[in-house]
């Protein structure tokens, strides 16, 4: 395959030289001459451990090139690859101008050409760019030049995982291979291009693919930031954090998982809203700053605020909200975010009927009785044992219940609108007219 890499960075560098490695016909494309020029002598343009040897061997065998001139990377060629810079601006917007002039670039070069033998052409960002850039800048740049010649474009995204001074290793031992594409040929080229590399390609929704790279950088910068706030606050009590997360990581289960990483409603329950407040209140007695964690409650609120303005901003007061407790298969109703949502529902004026497996108002003790007779007082008169009976006359479902009672009654009695705080109802329940995704 003939591959055009454009833009000769650690990214474009290392890509270039790695298929070029495994035996492709590499171009790589840049405007800066201080990039071209080492790689055409047989040299890696950037300080990188190992790519300097393989960027000579490409060089050698005559299956890596560098250029200035798109023409050239173009001709013939089967796929671009779009590593271009693209910082931040002064607002902390995305800067997609290098993104716009590759594009732009490519369709200008495609129509002085020849095309490859297929006359298929595929066009991936591998840059970070936010949500809609393919759809949005993408093709609309390719629109702005209409002819292209013998060439047809597919686009897509396929967002890289390399770290500086480690990008060999991250470049052949990636955590996945996501390519972001509605065109199945360009989800072919980029399977046969990509096909070598242990992990399996997943070729997913555009958006999806642009988004997971946000998500990755996100995560594991909070990560760090989590642990700098547990050393800040540990250190005024003679603990040293290093020997706290080395113990943390060793939890697969929770701490280290999938596990707390879907989509949903809030969080509540008896242990972690109080322990939170705890561990802030320490640090106010330290006089010490923890924005992220004080952050995470502020989160906290705002995911169950999200959920009553869309209600408020829709038809009907007629409610079924199914599932109260925290969490299923418990009737601990502490803090449930379900408990606030209902209580914030009925005084904006909201009959609800509410439906929950589990909980018995009869059976309730203690903590769990009090903090439920505080909120909901009136508890026993609008709970129902039967989802049926709580859907009757609904306008809306708010559902965070996933018993099978409450997915039966859903498909066989669907309101005009079901809000799934969940993500785990099925996609029967999704394909329903009126289902909205609390986050997606």
């Amino acid at each position: 395959m003939k591959v055009a890499v454009f833009g000769l960075g650690y990214v474009g560098s290392v890509t270039a030289a790695c298929l070029a490695a495994n035996g492709h016909d590499v171009w790589g494309v840049d405007v800066d001459t201080a990039k071209v020029g080492p790689i055409t002598e047989g040299h890696s343009p950037v300080v990188e451990p190992g790519l300097d040897e393989l960027v000579a061997e490409g060089v050698t065998a005559g299956r890596l090139h560098a250029t200035t001139d798109p023409r050239l990377a173009l001709d013939g060629a089967d796929v671009s690859l779009i590593c271009v810079g693209t910082p931040s601006t002064s607002s902390g917007s995305t800067d997609l101008t290098y993104i716009r002039r590759a594009v732009r670039d490519i369709a200008e070069a495609a129509r002085m050409v020849a095309p490859p033998a297929s006359g298929f052409h595929s066009i991936v960002v591998r840059s970070t760019v936010p949500p809609g850039t393919v759809d949005d800048v993408v093709e609309r740049v390719l629109a702005e030049v209409p002819d292209s010649g013998d060439f047809t474009f597919g686009t897509a995204m396929c967002p890289e995982f390399l770290r500086e001074g480690s990008g060999l290793a991250d470049f052949y031992d990636p955590p996945f291979v996501v390519v972001g594409t509605r065109n199945p040929k360009v989800g072919t080229a980029l399977t046969d291009l990509f096909g070598f590399l242990p992990a399996e390609v997943q070729v997913v929704d555009v958006r999806t693919a642009e988004a997971l790279k946000y998500a990755c950088n996100a995560f594991h910068a909070t990560k760090v930031s989590f642990a700098n706030e547990m050393g800040r606050i540990f250190r005024y009590y003679g603990v040293d954090s290093r020997e706290v997360m080395r113990i943390f990581v060793q939890d697969t289960t929770l701490n280290i998982s999938p596990y707390y990483l879907r989509p949903g409603f809030a969080f509540g329950g008896s242990c972690l809203p109080k322990d939170l407040r705890s561990v802030l209140h320490l640090a106010r007695l330290n006089d010490t700053d923890l924005p992220l964690l004080a952050g995470t409650l502020t989160t906290n609120e705002l995911t169950v605020r999200d959920v009553v303005d869309r209600v408020v901003a829709g038809p009907g007061r007629e409610i079924a909200l199914l599932g109260l407790s925290f969490k299923t298969a418990t009737d601990d109703l502490r803090e449930s975010p379900s408990v606030e949502l209902a209580e914030r529902l009925i005084g904006k004026g909201y009959n609800l009927r509410i439906y929950d497996a589990i909980v018995n108002p009869s059976r309730l003790v203690g903590a769990n009785l009090r903090h439920v007779r505080s909120k909901l007082p009136h508890l026993q008169r609008v709970l129902t044992a039967d989802p049926v009976e709580a859907l009757r006359g609904a306008d809306l479902a708010l559902v965070s219940a996933t018993d099978s009672s409450a997915i039966s009654a859903l498909l066989t009695t669907p309101p005009a609108r079901t809000i799934d705080l969940s993500g785990r109802l099925g996609t029967e329940v999704e394909a329903l007219p009126g289902y909205e995704g609390v986050g997606w």
